[in-house]
């Protein structure tokens, strides 16, 4: 390759990508502004649809209700912040629902049946998804399956595991200490939520602040470019899906705890909601853009979404049917935004 067309691409992952450190940080220099800056749009359809939720039922700002609305999207952010890393760097992760399952038949069968310590079990159920995460980043790092095979498979043999573990019965653990990791509170604040906090200011250092970060968006955004620049694709590639695994794990653990049992139907369709949110929140499908920020709007709107729709008494089956046109409409605007950008 010419010295001309390989610095070309050099400037292309500065420009596209933020490797100019001095440009990236005049851009963050205030990074509530930009992030205001950058949502405004899924902000104001929040807002409104907030707006409209509370003039069908009052009762949707209660107090009650809107801890219960946090309460029930951090087991779809804890997938969708580390979906949003997969998305970016151009892969996906179908199989984050099954490896909820997975890892709450065992975490909850270890407690139960092999009788561990809960903070062992804990141990051992992370471990678990770490390492489905783990065999799903070095298929998508070694070879040259595409992630959706990938995932799809796993998704399947994480399933079946499941099943296989339990004979599709629930694992039972009636422990109020593993409860408490799922349903307890600190004041007035759910435990699962200050779980959530944590995680979104780890994911936005990592994404914003660290070289991982600015690896994973030139990786999506410009493979060969990445390449040329010197950039270990096979490591981002593994890190993206491991940590995947992980939060689906974490995930997993939570809903367990929660419901006093690991079920194997657990997880059914929440990686549909993960991608939801990422790709609401303004990731785009092709890799290469996106936003901690913007995933947590998603997720928030896909929450408010499932609880005014509830609160209106509508059928469980015709939310499934309006969560699959929000994912389309949000990808067709992803598509003409890009359009338009090229133009």
């Amino acid at each position: 390759m010419s010295e001309k067309s390989n610095g070309s691409l050099f400037q292309e992952l500065e420009q596209r990508f933020g490797l100019d450190q001095k440009k990236a940080h005049i851009g963050n220099s205030n990074p509530f502004l930009t992030f205001f800056r950058e949502n405004l749009g899924i902000l104001i359809g929040l807002l409104v649809l907030c707006a409209v939720v509370y003039f069908v039922n009052p009762v949707f700002l209660t107090t009650n209700n809107v801890m219960n609305v946090l309460r029930q999207i951090t087991t779809n952010l804890y997938l969708a912040l580390a979906m949003t890393m997969v998305i970016i760097l151009g892969g996906i992760d179908l199989s984050v629902g099954s490896t909820m399952a997975l890892v709450g038949v065992v975490t909850t069968m270890s407690i139960a049946i092999l009788e561990f310590p809960i903070f062992l079990a804990v141990i051992l159920g992370l471990f678990v998804g770490i390492l489905v995460g783990a065999i799903n980043g070095y298929f998508a790092a070694a070879t040259p399956i595409p992630p959706f095979i990938i995932t799809l498979a796993m998704m399947n043999m994480a399933r079946g595991a499941a099943f296989i573990l339990t004979e599709g019965a629930p694992v039972r653990v009636m422990s109020p200490q593993f409860n408490f990791i799922g349903s307890g509170f600190i004041g007035v604040l759910p435990i699962p939520v200050l779980y959530l906090l944590v995680f979104i200011i780890i994911c936005y250092f990592i994404m914003n602040k660290t070289k991982l970060g600015r690896h994973i968006y030139a990786v999506g955004g410009n493979l060969e470019a990445a390449r040329f620049s010197g950039i270990n694709i096979k490591k981002v590639k593994f890190f993206a899906f491991t940590f995947s695994g992980f939060m689906a794990a974490f995930a997993g653990i939570v809903l367990a705890s929660r419901m006093f049992s690991g079920q194997p139907t657990a997880g059914d369709g929440a990686e549909l909601d993960a991608i939801a949110a990422v790709v609401l929140g303004g990731t785009s499908m092709s890799g290469g853009i996106g936003k901690i920020g913007g995933t947590v709007i998603g997720a928030l709107i896909i929450g408010v979404l499932n609880n005014g729709l509830n609160l209106m008494g509508v059928s469980s089956f015709w939310q499934i049917v309006v969560k699959g046109f929000v994912i389309l409409v949000a990808v067709y605007a992803d598509v003409l935004k890009r359009k338009s950008a090229a133009a």
